[in-house]
């Protein structure tokens, strides 16, 4: 996949249209978590997450949850810097992210030479 068609899917992947934020949008997490919040102020708005994992790619850590509606089930994360601060959130899981993040420090992969 070329540059630009991963930097498109991965706005699309954490841009704030999409089927999930229509469906999950009222659910407190997605509704109240800032960026900047700590994770005890997570925490008291949406409860233990699923799990707890470190970041790979940047210093911080990733809360997992599963949201719940009308017997629909999402993974959603919210991502920590290394002071414990929101700085990410986004329907997929911690895994999910930390893998679009090492995506896109890969560097550029383009074929050399020739044309088509």
């Amino acid at each position: 996949m070329n540059k630009s068609l991963f930097t498109l899917a991965v706005l699309l992947a954490v841009g704030g249209c999409s089927t999930e934020e229509h469906i999950y949008g009222t659910q407190p997490l997605v509704a109240n978590v800032q960026t900047g919040m700590s994770k005890d102020q997570v925490q008291q708005i949406g409860g233990q997450p699923v799990a707890i994992t470190e970041r790979t790619v940047q210093p911080g850590s990733c809360f997992d949850y599963k949201l719940t509606q009308a017997e629909q089930h999402q993974s959603y994360n919210v991502s920590f810097d290394g002071n414990g601060k929101v700085d990410h959130k986004s329907f997929m899981t911690c895994a999910e992210w930390s893998h679009v993040q090492e995506k896109a420090r890969e560097p550029s992969r383009t074929s050399g030479g020739g044309g088509y």
